[in-house]
């Protein structure tokens, strides 16, 4: 019985190594599949890859990749990876599209997703999803992946969003309207803690999560040409309210001044680990991080709503996310390059990495995100709103930034500031 135990362990291991060294052979730092593999494409991906700094979503991945290129032996997968540097890697990777020197397939942030499009630089991807499946996408989703003819330019994989952390044994109730929020905030303040905290120092996330509030009014950046549009009209009204409102949360104590120079979501973090705020705006990630930085009874204290909107059924919420596209003009590469979005990224890596699905009914497929935190995740999707993909949103986005540290800390009033941050977008504007 022993020698056929042990002769039983022998080949298990036999077989494992065996199977670990085929799975080596197939993975390399820069190729997955076999060297000597006919067909090649070459892919380049952020660190939502095997290139990830996390070993655990690395190993995932690496599975993920040659569990892949198992399924299509014919093929091996030249690896690029990119920069942290994102801003300047989207924008080298549209010259290099235009220049037709693109990878065959690579990971393109979905919102400089339009700037591809307008260049015409993306393959066709409508044979290689069903319609039920472009159905089963949140509408921002839907509406971000494809062109004025209905095509599919990319497939849109994980998305975000925003919402508003509440420490429940300061702040009971969820706040539903701005005036709840600053109620609960001066409320929070009087317990010692500083009000509600968000971004206001100068990076793209000042922009986005105060863009929600000007959505939530119905303001819109640009025109259907792309061209800014929300220094006037209606729009100018919009804008001004929703940046008083800021304003008057700092103003009034609601907000510490220093919001002024928060730029970085582990700053909301540090201020929940060190108890000196009961409340912050910040991204659905965020519950994952407090979960892995309170202990227990400290986090089970914290919960989140949507943002709270000028009215309490006006609500929105900026999301973003990735999406996989391919520059290739050759029908099997761009094959193979919806099959990668669909077998590694379209569910698989969702959740691996707990990143939130762009289509409904993966919510229920995956137990992942069976939890009541990304079910509520999920409702709040459908106030979603994407940032408009149009090659001037940086330039709007870097005038924000500026007015909103011009406003926050009292050095301009927010029309002047407005006033600036439009002109400064439309001379931009006529530059491109």
């Amino acid at each position: 019985m022993k020698s056929a135990t042990v002769s039983a362990f022998a080949l298990s291991t036999m077989l494992f190594s065996a199977s670990t060294s085929f799975a080596q052979e197939l993975a390399t730092k820069d190729r997955i599949g076999l060297a000597d593999a006919p067909k090649s494409l070459v892919v380049r991906l952020t660190n939502d890859s095997p290139n990830n700094s996390d070993p655990a979503i690395a190993e995932g991945y690496q599975k993920l990749f040659v569990d892949f290129i198992k399924k299509h032996p014919d093929w091996k997968l030249q690896m690029q990876f990119m920069s942290s540097d994102i801003g300047t890697e989207q924008a080298k990777m549209l010259e290099q599209a235009k220049a037709g020197n693109a990878p065959d397939c690579a990971a393109v942030d979905s919102f400089v997703l339009s700037q591809f499009m307008v260049n015409h630089v993306l393959a066709d991807f409508t044979p290689y999803f069903s319609k039920e499946e472009v159905d089963d996408l949140f509408p921002f989703i839907r509406s971000g992946i494809t062109d004025k003819d209905q095509t599919v330019r990319a497939w849109w994989w994980d998305t975000d969003l925003r919402v508003l952390y509440r420490n429940k044994s300061i702040v009971a109730d969820a706040p539903q309207t701005w005036d709840d929020l600053k109620k609960a905030a001066l409320a929070s303040t009087k317990e010692g803690m500083e009000g509600v905290l968000f971004n206001g120092g100068r990076w793209e996330g000042t922009t986005f999560d105060w863009l929600a509030n000007y959505w939530a009014l119905g303001g819109k950046l640009v025109d259907d040409s792309g061209k800014p549009v929300f220094g006037e009209g209606e729009n100018k009204e919009k804008f001004l309210k929703a940046l008083n409102y800021f304003k008057d949360l700092v103003d009034s104590g609601a907000a510490p001044k220093r919001v002024s120079t928060i730029a970085n979501y582990d700053d909301l973090n540090a201020a929940a680990a060190a108890a000196t705020t009961a409340l912050f705006i910040g991204g659905n990630w965020q519950y994952a991080q407090l979960k892995a930085t309170l202990d227990e009874d400290e986090f089970n204290n914290w919960t989140f709503s949507p943002i709270p909107g000028p009215s309490a059924d006006q609500r929105s919420t900026g999301t973003g996310g990735w999406t996989i596209a391919s520059f290739s003009k050759d029908k099997d590469k761009v094959e193979m390059c919806a099959n990668l979005a669909r077998e590694v990224y379209m569910g698989p890596a969702n959740a691996l990495q707990q990143q939130l699905p762009t289509r409904k009914s993966l919510f229920d497929k995956y137990e992942v995100f069976s939890t009541e935190a990304n079910k509520t995740f999920a409702k709040a999707l459908v106030d979603g709103q994407a940032r408009p993909g149009v090659p001037i949103y940086p330039e709007i986005s870097n005038q924000i930034q500026i007015m909103m540290g011009d406003v926050l800390s009292g050095t301009k009033k927010p029309e002047d500031a407005l006033n600036a941050a439009y002109n400064a977008a439309l001379e931009a504007y006529k530059r491109l």
